[in-house]
């Protein structure tokens, strides 16, 4: 019996069997980063259903240091001292999560607040004092007593401090702007890097 076809045999299978095994393990590295965008888009959307119902203790926590002008409770400090605003300040909402949100000081008047949506989530360079990010732009509506309902759009930038996902920037999105940039990626890279 020759033994050199075996031998052959033997190691054409350690050979089969190795480059299977660093295959595998190839197939099984890690990918890289996740994308973010899920996880901005969410952050997006909690922030502004906090911030609708004058939940400032979530809404500050989902602030960048740099836009809280200090801690979590400066932050939920200013907002105390704005005192009422030229119009009365929204109503509670449940968050589309079904989660209770506690509602602020009684009011005579109150909005009616709609479901937020978070969409576009997209990569925005540094700009002024705002460093790099992802914008997400995000719609609203609101019904005052007796008024027709009101549809508001905000493009916010949000930055990664610390593993969480935090508001850096907010501007409104007027109809002019919609009407200059259709799409709405270039839409919120357009409101946002527009005046740093």
């Amino acid at each position: 019996m020759n033994r050199r076809p075996v031998r052959t045999a033997a190691v054409a299978l350690a050979a089969f069997l190795l480059a299977a095994g660093c295959a595998d393990k190839e197939d099984k590295a890690d990918p890289g980063p996740k994308d973010p965008k899920g996880a901005v888009l969410a952050a997006a959307r909690t922030y502004m259903e906090a911030a609708n119902r004058d939940d400032w203790r979530a809404a500050c926590g989902l602030t960048s240091e740099r836009r809280r002008y200090g801690t979590v409770e400066d932050c939920i400090a200013n907002h105390k001292e704005e005192g009422p605003s030229a119009e009365p300040s929204t109503s509670a909402s449940p968050s589309p999560s079904g989660t209770p949100s506690v509602a602020p000081s009684p009011s005579p008047e109150r909005a009616e607040m709609g479901l937020v949506e978070a969409s576009a989530a997209v990569e925005v360079p540094a700009v002024g004092k705002h460093p790099a990010g992802y914008g997400a732009l995000v719609t609203y509506t609101y019904t005052w007593p007796g008024k027709p309902t009101v549809t508001e759009r905000l493009a916010l930038r949000l930055i990664n401090e610390g593993g969480t996902w935090v508001v850096d920037q907010r501007e409104s999105v007027r109809p002019r702007d919609t009407a200059q940039q259709s799409d709405p990626l270039a839409l919120v890279r357009s409101v946002l890097t527009a005046g740093g």
